[in-house]
């Protein structure tokens, strides 16, 4: 089987989808000939040398290496331009943004077979594929450490010959992969946590971590309403909302940083910190909208910028697993990895596509023209 990887396009990403140490998993056995275009690598701080000395075959030319590959791996879904050089029947896999029916739409029509990592269902069998989780994972810490860089004070409580300073107040909204590696980061910096969610359930997660978890009293009904079948945050009643806002801005107008984390699959991402609130703020505090993407979980947020408003630091960068992207791909090649072992034969290297397996046929999103999820 011929595997090709391109380099990303899409702007901002420093991510690439293989790595030395996946390249030479998939070769090992020689089923399998690994095509990389030159440089794929370079912003993950991996050079065209180190692919080539584990086995890997350098590219110069994007449409050479999609005429040559039967599958290909990526991180973002292909850019227009580089869609109409993948071939007919090819097999992509990578983030492919799956609610964004037009994109899918114009992979369909090119008669790819495509596979969308985000949409992996929630199983232990899917785990080690399970790259949201996984790029969460990163994007959480490097929220807190760049919440540190920008604070101007320290974050753990410092006893000196010429006073004490206080630990920094954080809090952090949405208690999910991303928002648990947060609390997990600013602890280990020294500060005092508190954590939001509308789940009830990942109160005990965020408690062992050290954080104290403030939470809205729910009815039977809210309680059974706050979590889909899959773990995610569901959209809560206009009353919920309204109790959970008075209290937000109790907590956030007490924060010196607040990391937001918030989303709901395949809508925008709730508003959690009104300006209101942002003007009753510590002058000097920061907030990491890690929602900006979809529509930032603060509506003063900027994509792709860091902003002053009220006297608050609103940062908006988009993309912070790319930000570490040397541990982020390889995290991510390893997921890639795992899920190529589920629909590649481990004897002949052939493809063996099972439409009846939970994980295959939750993630695939096309195949023969056909949209399938």
């Amino acid at each position: 089987m011929h595997i090709g990887i391109p380099a990303e396009t899409r702007t901002g990403e420093t991510r690439v989808a293989i790595t030395p140490e996946t390249v030479k998993k998939l070769v090992a056995k020689e089923l399998h000939t690994v095509l990389i275009q030159a440089g794929a690598g370079a912003k993950a701080s991996i050079s065209d040398a180190a692919y080539q000395e584990v086995g890997a075959v350098i590219v110069t030319d994007a449409a050479q290496l999609y005429e040559q590959s039967q599958v290909v791996l990526k991180v973002r879904g292909p850019e227009p331009d580089e869609l109409a050089h993948i071939k007919k029947n090819t097999v992509l896999i990578g983030l492919l943004e799956p609610h964004h029916t037009e994109g899918i739409e114009a992979i369909a029509r090119q008669g790819i077979t495509a596979f969308s990592m985000e949409k992996l269902p929630r199983i232990s069998r899917a785990q080690s594929m399970d790259v949201l989780s996984s790029q969460a994972n990163i994007g959480g810490y490097k929220a807190v450490i760049l919440a540190a860089n920008i604070y101007q004070r320290f974050f753990p409580m410092l006893m000196t010959a010429a006073g004490t300073v206080k630990a920094a107040r954080v809090l952090v909204l949405g208690a999910g992969v991303a928002g648990l590696q947060a609390i997990a980061t600013a602890k280990r910096l020294g500060a005092v946590i508190e954590a939001f969610d509308v789940r009830p359930a990942v109160k005990e997660q965020v408690e062992s971590l050290g954080a104290k978890f403030v939470e809205v009293p729910l009815t039977d009904e809210e309680k059974a309403k706050a979590e889909t079948a899959g773990g995610y945050a569901t959209e809560m009643s206009e009353d919920y909302k309204r109790r959970q806002g008075e209290l937000i801005h109790e907590r956030a107008a007490a924060a010196d940083i607040i990391i937001t984390t918030a989303l709901i699959p395949g809508r925008p991402a709730p508003v959690l910190i009104k300006e209101e609130t942002v003007q009753e703020m510590k002058p000097g505090s920061v907030i990491v909208d890690m929602a900006v993407e979809t529509g930032g979980n603060c509506p003063l947020s900027e994509l792709g910028k860091t902003v002053v408003k009220h006297g608050v630091h609103l940062v908006g960068m988009a993309n912070l697993p790319g930000l570490v992207a040397a541990d982020a791909s390889a995290l991510y090649a390893r997921n890639l990895l795992n899920f190529l072992n589920l629909i590649l034969d481990a004897e002949t290297g052939e493809l063996k596509i099972d439409r009846e397996d939970e994980i295959i046929k939750g993630s695939l999103m096309c195949i023969a023209g056909e949209i399938t999820n």
